[in-house]
């Protein structure tokens, strides 16, 4: 069934893009992913990672990041159970880096410098504003639009008059720009960066190597060379993606110096909010 009135390629890479931003948004997904790089670990070693959750809190987490095909539990004995990263999950994790650059770059500034996954977690919380990843996708493919244009293409079974409070959240976020109401809308320089974010969520959510964000034909480079291959493929959600190169995540823009192991550094549950300053997209 078509989720927006755009084509059927567009409708399903706006549908994988959204759903593989479900998986990995929900509080503390991308933090329990984080801990799981590297070897699999015992339920208390993952509890001692991410010591702020209670217990009955992270078994649920762990259940659902393993039904999303993120999380494999491998029961050895009946005394011991580990849990690690699927390949798909392997496959994401260079996808976090770019999150975090274009935060650095785009987000307002906090009083204090973030650690990396509170980067993460700022980012993602705004891509799941409803009906963001398609609004941003026609802006950034047309170029601009009016809020009616934007209305037929992404909600056509909806009045149209019900485009306007996710796009007003798009511009109170940032990402969007108008220049008054009647006026066209327009991806601000903000939403314009996140084509490396989200060329490459789109490549991963079809099981593609990351390298093939450069070449999606909304998000990609335009500088880049044209690709022969079909952008949509027909993988099953769990079909683990070829391994991304280790420069995969560099081609868009230099990658934060930061390691996995590093992203819980100075990393707190909670943070106070900063009064947010002018020129950047609100956290």
């Amino acid at each position: 069934m078509a989720l927006t009135g755009l084509p059927p390629d567009a409708d399903t890479d706006i549908a994988r893009v959204s759903q593989a931003l479900a998986m990995i948004t929900p509080r503390w997904n991308a933090r329990i992913l984080l801990a799981l790089d590297g070897q699999p670990l015992r339920y208390k070693e993952i509890a001692r990672k991410v010591s702020w959750l209670l217990n009955g809190q992270l078994h649920v987490k762990l259940r659902q990041l393993c039904d999303a095909g993120l999380v494999q539990r491998t029961e050895h004995t009946t005394r011991q159970v580990t849990y690690g990263h699927t390949d798909r999950a392997a496959a994401l994790l260079p996808v976090l880096p770019l999150i975090v650059t274009w935060a650095e770059k785009n987000l307002e500034k906090p009083e204090r410098p973030l650690p990396a996954i509170e980067q993460i977690e700022d980012g993602l919380t705004l891509l799941t504003r409803r009906h963001a990843v398609a609004l941003l996708w026609v802006l950034k493919a047309r170029g601009q639009s009016s809020g009616r244009t934007l209305a037929r293409m992404v909600m056509p079974d909806s009045d149209w008059t019900n485009v306007y409070p996710p796009l007003r959240q798009l511009v109170a976020d940032g990402l969007v720009d108008t220049d008054g109401i009647g006026h066209p809308y327009r991806l601000s320089a903000a939403g314009d960066a996140l084509g490396p974010v989200l060329g490459a969520l789109s490549a991963w959510s079809a099981g593609q190597p990351l390298r093939q964000a450069a070449h999606h034909p909304v998000w990609g480079r335009p500088d880049a060379p044209p690709t022969a291959q079909k952008w949509v493929s027909n993988p099953s959600r769990l079909t683990a993606p070829t391994a991304p190169p280790a420069s995969a995540t560099t081609r868009h823009s230099s990658s934060p110096a930061w390691q996995h192991g590093g992203l819980f550094s100075h990393a707190t549950p909670a943070r106070p909010t900063a009064a947010p300053p002018a020129g950047g997209p609100r956290r």
